[in-house]
C-alpha cells in the first residue's frame, strides 16, 4: 500500500477487521514471514494503562516481533487521526530505513486511512459540544 504522495515509495501491510478476530496473531506471523514491524492501528491501544478490553498485545506477542504506537499517550489526551497519521509515519519510515516492512494491526479503518492518505488534517479542529 502506498501511504501517501510524498511517500509514493513506502510501501506497508495492514492487517485489520473486527476485534476478536485473530488480527494480533496473524499479524506476528506474518511479520515473522515478511521481516516486518508491527505498527498498532487501534484507537484505544494507543493509551497507556488501558489494557482490561483493548486486546492490546501480550508481553510474549512484543518481544517476539517489534511493535510500535502502543502505550504512547495517557488517556486524558485527546488524539485524533491526523495525529496518529503525523506520528504513524516517521514510525513507518525508520522501519523501512531499517530494510524491514511496516505492517499496520488493528482495528480502527479511520487511523489507518489518514496514514495511507493523508486527507485528515491537524488544522481542523473538532467541536466539544458536537462531541
Amino acid at each position: 500500500m502506498d501511504l501517501t504522495a510524498r511517500d509514493a515509495s513506502l510501501c506497508a501491510v495492514a492487517v485489520v477487521g473486527p476485534t476478536a478476530s485473530g488480527k494480533t496473531a496473524f499479524a506476528i506471523r506474518l511479520a515473522t514471514e515478511l521481516g516486518a514491524e508491527v505498527v498498532g492501528c487501534d484507537s484505544m491501544q494507543i493509551y497507556r494503562y488501558m489494557d482490561i478490553g483493548t486486546a492490546k498485545p501480550t508481553a510474549e506477542e512484543r518481544a517476539a516481533v517489534p511493535h510500535h504506537m502502543i502505550d504512547f499517550r495517557d488517556p486524558h489526551e485527546d488524539y485524533s487521526a491526523a495525529e496518529y497519521a503525523a506520528d504513524a509515519l516517521p514510525v513507518c519510515r525508520e522501519i523501512a530505513a531499517r530494510g524491514r516492512l511496516p505492517l499496520f494491526c488493528g482495528g480502527t479503518g479511520l487511523y489507518l486511512e489518514a496514514a495511507r492518505t493523508g486527507r485528515h488534517r491537524p488544522e481542523l479542529s473538532s467541536d466539544a459540544g458536537v462531541r
